[in-house]
């Protein structure tokens, strides 16, 4: 997904770039020399900002070049790698939101990591989530997916499990809907967010993105439906992202709340807050939850510095960084020997772990489609929730907003 970084305190202005070095206070420039290599991030919060920085300077430090980074919030970072990947002066390593890849990768401008970077023992998952038709163009060294939260003591007072089953979700979030507390939190915003929360539901049920107007799509918008009817689920989740969400978690306004590994910090720091997850209920019992495969990739451009980035990147992916690095994002280690050790530091990661395997990668059959697909879902979210069309209408609208992106 458009993965929400973690919150904290900006390194930079949203306005300007940042621009760190790891060897002092160089400027990244169009032309640097044999020995620097320059990065190209959106790692603004903290923790990911220092984690980066520290990761960076060890890796350069062991090759014996320069690493200089510059950070730069999502939103301008993006559209500034598709200019510089169109015209073919990009940093000599990117970060991008997986589903960013394919539109950098259609570029031509991408080197493939097929047999160049060391990817055994990684998840197949995250993988594909960093590939474009099929070859590799970029890898994670940690991922995110979504899993429930439940308020320990909520369910306890009331005699009730948290629910494993669609079934059991839907019964429990209508009996712990009570006075100013709602049963289940969730982002249903009009934006990737609503969408990237929805397609467990579609997957659950049987849907594919590419037909939207399936009948398993369609009813897996009538059950997401239900949870509105039902007043289980605020209608103020049609404006809130998945931080807003969590805030009503915390606030108890809601007993429990779909969410993603990231929201574990800003949970912990609640001391008030007796919190527990578990895995995403599955349509029937036994079946497999089917999150989407949510986190950045990294990316070497092709160039003359080619080779020394590829190492750089090698590094950046060591089991010991990976295990670092995931440790400080609450991200699930792409390599499920790392993520075990990291479980046993962090628990709570254990449903996250326990999904990486099913995990799929929403580009990984459209590719470049893929923005105007989610648009599209989102749409169909909104005008269901605020009775504007029927689920079946509602999908059947959005397979023709799909198709007609495609022309």
């Amino acid at each position: 997904m458009n993965r929400p970084l973690a919150r904290g305190v900006l390194a930079s202005s949203a306005a300007f770039a940042l621009t760190v070095s790891t060897g002092g206070c160089e400027l990244v420039t169009a032309e640097t020399g044999p020995n620097t290599l320059t990065v190209a991030d959106y790692y603004t919060s903290e923790p990911g900002n220092t984690a980066l920085t520290s990761i960076l300077h060890s890796c350069g430090r062991d090759l014996g070049v320069t690493v200089e980074r510059e950070v730069m919030p999502r939103s301008q970072l993006v559209p500034k790698l598709l200019r510089d990947g169109a015209a073919h002066t990009l940093s000599d390593l990117v970060l991008t939101d997986n589903p960013d890849l394919a539109k950098l990768a259609s570029t031509g401008a991408l080197l493939r990591l097929d047999g160049k970077v060391d990817t055994e023992g990684f998840y197949e998952s995250v993988l594909q989530a960093g590939s474009y038709q099929g070859k590799l163009y970029g890898v994670a060294p940690g991922v995110n997916g979504l899993a429930l939260f439940y308020d320990k003591r909520v369910l306890a007072a009331e005699g009730i499990e948290p629910p494993t089953t669609w079934e059991e979700l839907r019964s429990t979030a209508r009996k712990l809907t009570k006075g100013h507390r709602h049963g289940l939190a969730l982002s249903a915003i009009g934006t990737e967010e609503g969408t990237w929360q929805f397609e467990p539901f579609l997957w659950g049920a049987g849907g594919e993105l590419t037909d939207l107007d399936s009948p398993g799509a369609i009813e897996a918008l009538t059950y997401w439906k239900s949870l509105f009817d039902d007043g289980s689920v605020s209608t103020s989740a049609l404006n809130w992202e998945q931080a807003n969400a969590a805030d009503a978690f915390i606030g108890g306004h809601a007993a429990m709340m779909i969410n993603g590994s990231w929201q574990l910090a800003s949970l912990d720091a609640e001391t008030h807050l007796d919190y527990g997850v578990v895995p995403l209920p599955v349509k029937e019992a036994g079946g497999t939850p089917a999150s989407p495969m949510g986190g950045e990739t990294w990316a070497v451009p092709k160039g003359g510095k080619q080779d020394k980035a590829v190492r750089l990147l090698d590094c950046v992916l060591s089991d010991k960084n990976m295990l670092q690095w995931s440790r400080l994002r609450a991200d699930v280690a792409s390599k499920p020997a790392v993520a075990r050790k990291l479980v046993k530091e962090q628990p709570d990661l254990a449903p996250f772990v326990a999904s990486a395997p099913s995990a799929r990668a929403r580009t990984a059959v459209l590719g470049t489609r893929y923005p105007a697909v989610s648009k599209a879902i989102s749409t169909a979210l909104q005008q269901v929730a605020t009775g504007k069309l029927s689920p079946a209408k509602a999908m059947a609208a959005a397979q023709r907003q799909a198709e007609a992106a495609d022309h």
